[in-house]
């Protein structure tokens, strides 16, 4: 059915004619039910236009508002979204240098174990390379030292028998005395006895 049929407009109640019997209504009350049926009408019909009105507006504004809902409910999927992402990143470059980091730290790590075995064989190296040198120089010491008790157990040569050489006079040799001729100087002593 169609409700444009059935539907009245103040017109049509104002300008519907009535027959006219001898036992009808009273024209006067008629034509003043009618105007007042025609302004009540006319009232709703006004009313109505402006509830059509407002809803209109208010359909608008739903649309608009539920635009704006999803327009921010995919801003904020896209914020999760970006955050998710970016909270991945940052975790994979902090595991990057963190692996960098203890990569970097192994390699310093072993340079430094290659310089201390580096540093110990040297040292090893330098401890006898010192102790060769001082078993050297005591076995040069030895044989000066045995020279110097054999030349202190000979008969001193009397003055220019021997080139080069040059005896100390007697008063010399006598104040020496005969310490001298039995131990060897101090310095010597020290280094031999290491």
């Amino acid at each position: 059915m169609n409700d444009d049929v059935f539907r009245l407009t103040p017109l049509d109640v104002r300008k519907q004619e009535f027959r006219k019997t001898v036992r009808g209504y009273d024209p006067l009350a008629v034509e003043d039910f009618r105007a007042r049926v025609a302004d009540e009408l006319e009232r709703v019909v006004r009313e109505r236009i402006g509830l059509e009105e407002k809803l209109r507006h208010c359909e608008e504004q739903l649309t608009e508002f539920r635009l704006r809902e999803r327009a921010m409910n995919d801003a904020l999927v896209a914020a999760q979204q970006l955050r998710a992402e970016t909270r991945e990143q940052a975790e994979r470059e902090a595991q990057l240098v963190l692996r960098e980091a203890e990569a970097d730290a192994e390699r310093r790590i072993e340079r430094a174990r290659r310089e201390v075995d580096r540093l110990e064989a040297s040292g090893r190296q330098l401890a006898h390379v010192h102790h060769a040198y001082l078993a050297a120089l005591r076995v040069v010491v030895d044989r000066q030292k045995a020279e110097l008790d054999a030349l202190a157990a000979s008969e001193p040569a009397p003055f220019g028998k021997v080139a080069g050489t040059i005896s100390p006079p007697e008063s010399l040799d006598a104040q020496r005395g005969r310490e001298g001729r039995k131990s060897s100087p101090k310095w010597i002593k020290s280094i031999v006895e290491e």
